[in-house]
C-alpha cells in the first residue's frame, strides 16, 4: 500500500486519546483549563531543557504566544558539548538507513522502538495524549529524522518530535527556520503546497537541491512504508528548518 500522505495529521485526527493541537508547539489545548502560572514555568523549564530552546522563548510559548525576533538564541550548553559532525556525515547515516521497511501494521522499526524508550515519548503523550502503546504503528517520519539527530550527536540542534507541527514550530521558535534548501537542512512538506505550518503532513531531510525546481531528499515512512531517497518538488515544501552543525 502506497502511504503517502498517510502521516502525523491523519493519525492524530483518527487515533482514540490524540487531541488536535492548535499551532502553538506546548498546551493549553483547546477546551482544557488554563494552565497556572506554576505549571506554565515548569512546561518553560522543562521544554528548555529537553530541546535546547532559549528560556525567553520556551516561556513565550509556553504562555501561548509568539516568540520575539529581536535576536537569534544563544547556543545552550548542549549544542556547546555536540559532537563536530557535518551535515554531510548526518547524510550519510541517513542514507545508512534506506531500505528499511515497516511492518504490515504500519510500524515496528527500529526508529519507533527508540522513540517509545526514549524519555520524549512521555513529554509528547502529556502534550499530545494518548499512550506508549499509540505510537507503536504511529506514522514514522519524524522519529526518523529525530532518530537520525540522536545517533549522530545533534539532537539538541535537530530536535525530536513525533509530530511534523510541533517539529517545525520548534525550528521557527530557535530562528531556525526558512526557504532555503541547503544539504542537511530538515524538511516540511504539505502535499497542497500550503506554507502555515499546521498544514504540514510530513519530513525528511534534504540531501541536495537539484536546482531544476526539485530537491532530493532521504525520509522515512515514504514509498510502501520505508526509508527512501526521494526527489520532490519545492512546490509541497513548506519550510525548511536548519540544525546547526558543528564541522
Amino acid at each position: 500500500m502506497d502511504v503517502e500522505g498517510r502521516y502525523s495529521r491523519a493519525f492524530r485526527a483518527t487515533t482514540p486519546g490524540f487531541t488536535p493541537l492548535a499551532k502553538d508547539i506546548l498546551p493549553p489545548h483547546k477546551g482544557s483549563a488554563f494552565m497556572t502560572f506554576a505549571s506554565f514555568t515548569t512546561r518553560a523549564r522543562l521544554l528548555t531543557a529537553t530541546l535546547g530552546l532559549a528560556a525567553a522563548t520556551a516561556a513565550t510559548l509556553a504562555a501561548g504566544g509568539a516568540a520575539h525576533a529581536e535576536a537569534a538564541p544563544a547556543p545552550s550548553a548542549a549544542e556547546k558539548q555536540m559532537p563536530k559532525v557535518s551535515a554531510a556525515q548526518l547524510l550519510k547515516v541517513a542514507e545508512e538507513q534506506v531500505g528499511v521497511k515497516e511492518n504490515g501494521a504500519g510500524g515496528g522499526t527500529k526508529f519507533h522502538a527508540w522513540y517509545m524508550d526514549s524519555p520524549r515519548v512521555k513529554e509528547t503523550i502529556a502534550r499530545d495524549g494518548g499512550s506508549v502503546k499509540s505510537y507503536a504503528n504511529a506514522p514514522w517520519c519524524d522519529m526518523f529524522v529525530s532518530w537520525v539527530g540522536e545517533q549522530t550527536g545533534l539532537r539538541p540542534t535537530v530536535g525530536w518530535d513525533a509530530y511534523t507541527v510541533a517539529h517545525a514550530d520548534w525550528f521557527k521558535a530557535n530562528k531556525r527556520w526558512g526557504a532555503e534548501a541547503k544539504p542537511g537542512a530538515v524538511v516540511f512538506f504539505d502535499w497542497d503546497g500550503g506554507k502555515d505550518t499546521s498544514g504540514i503532513d510530513h519530513v525528511g531531510f534534504v540531501k541536495k537541491d537539484n536546482g531544476d525546481g526539485t530537491i532530493t531528499t532521504i525520509e522515512g515512512n515514504t514509498g510502501n512504508g520505508n526509508v527512501e531517497q526521494r526527489v520532490r518538488p519545492k512546490s509541497q515544501v513548506t519550510g525548511y528548518g536548519y540544525p546547526q552543525y558543528t564541522a
